[in-house]
């Protein structure tokens, strides 16, 4: 499983802060995936598409991002995404950055972790370096909880690594960019290409009335 999130932590409305927090898994049986877009990237290179560093879906042209998703849509891999609309979390929530991370990717892997390992799986949870180290340190630990409390694997593993060191990585910042292109902008157009592939949508707070800023 390869995880990244989207939209920042400013709890205001103001220009440059997004109304949704939103965390996004994909799991794959393997890393073929992976070596797919790495051949895509060669590929691209030999039509003379410039691309200076790694697939990054908010910073790729669009004749790159539509390639990417042309090779997302044949590739077996299954996308769920948790969907936090900011104003409706708590004050403390609001106030406590790191508690924040760590509660949003806790409910995520509550409901997706029986879903995608058995007793005789093993499961490695490979998530986009984020934040500072005491913030990656608390959402290893509600993972690394999540998962011992949900998952039947009793073998597994949390590491955190840059989004450029894994192509699969990538793949996971495009799944969670067209999510959220659909919630904060209306546009669903990427969204459309992988959503035979999104297995869970879940808004977190849909039921909630509450507005706090």
């Amino acid at each position: 499983m390869f995880g990244d999130e989207a939209g920042n932590l400013d709890f205001k409305v103001a220009k440059g802060a997004s109304k949704y927090f939103i965390v996004c898994s994909v799991t794959m049986p393997d890393c073929g995936a992976g070596d797919d877009l790495m051949e895509l990237r060669r590929e691209l290179a030999w039509q003379g598409v410039a691309l200076e560093s790694t697939f990054h879906a908010t910073e790729d042209k669009q004749v790159v991002r539509d390639e990417v998703f042309r090779l997302l849509a044949d590739v077996d891999l299954r996308v769920d995404a948790t969907i936090l609309e900011k104003r409706k979390a708590l004050p403390r929530l609001q106030q406590d950055k790191e508690h924040f991370y760590k509660f949003a990717w806790y409910y995520h892997f509550k409901h997706v972790a029986p879903r995608i390992a058995s007793s005789k799986d093993e499961l490695l949870v490979v998530i986009a370096s984020i934040g500072t180290k005491k913030r990656r340190k608390g959402i290893r630990l509600g993972i690394e909880d999540v998962i011992w409390q949900s998952s039947r694997t009793t073998t597994w593993e949390v590491a955190f690594w840059p989004a450029e060191s894994d192509p699969c990585l990538q793949i996971a910042d495009y799944c969670t960019w067209a999510v959220q292109r659909k919630w904060e902008a209306n546009d669903d157009r990427s969204y459309q290409i992988i959503k035979p592939k999104i297995r869970s949508e879940y808004n977190l707070w849909s039921a909630g009335t509450t507005y706090y800023y």
